[in-house]
């Protein structure tokens, strides 16, 4: 199979994901500023899940670009990945739609938890297809912010029954993380063109 099939399907679900996201936004129906307060849960909870699709369209691409062949190991951990991402924008709804309540910030933390796990294991499996020392292996190198990342989610989880404000800042600081673009990779593809 070839890779652009893979990708313009990803790219599909990725802004049906987005589109569903937006549409649990209902327009108010007052038509003054005051009317648009009770969105306001709604609408920040869109721009975190939002950042998060984003994240992973973009690392996607990476991933991708350095893909020389596809196989059925690679489409069966893509469609597995794409699964925990179309579960985001339920938890992005029930987390906006309750004011982010304890068990809605722990069931979106467990699903980022399991996207971070998915996408890992498709890393994994493109580095295994395309061997050690293929472009995307050197670009990867040891994932330390995975690694924090996870355990971040996990913090995130167990603190939303707590308090929902470090649960929150938990995935907040994740997000961050990974908002601000890894240099090494840019490099390695740059270097292969």
């Amino acid at each position: 199979m070839n890779k652009t099939r893979l990708e313009a399907f990803s790219d599909g679900v990725l802004a049906i994901i987005i589109t569903i996201m937006v549409l649990e936004i209902k327009v108010p129906h007052g038509h003054e500023f005051a009317d648009l307060k009770p969105l306001i849960p709604k609408f920040l909870s869109y721009i975190l899940s939002f950042i998060y699709v984003g994240i992973y369209w973009n690392n996607h691409h990476y991933l991708l670009h350095g893909l020389s062949k596809v196989n059925g190991k690679i489409l069966w951990a893509n469609m597995h990945l794409l699964f925990w991402l179309s579960l985001i924008p339920v938890a992005t709804g029930w987390m906006g739609e309750h004011n982010f309540a304890k068990t809605a910030m722990a069931l979106y933390g467990a699903i980022l938890l399991l996207s971070a796990i998915a996408y890992f294991i498709l890393e994994r499996i493109i580095i295994i297809a395309e061997g050690k020392n293929s472009v995307l292996a050197k670009a990867i190198g040891y994932e330390v912010k995975g690694i924090f990342s996870a355990v971040l989610y996990i913090i995130g989880i167990v603190a939303s029954f707590y308090s929902e404000w470090i649960s929150g800042v938990a995935y907040f600081i994740v997000a961050m993380l990974w908002l601000i673009p890894d240099k090494r990779i840019e490099k390695v593809f740059a270097s292969k063109n």
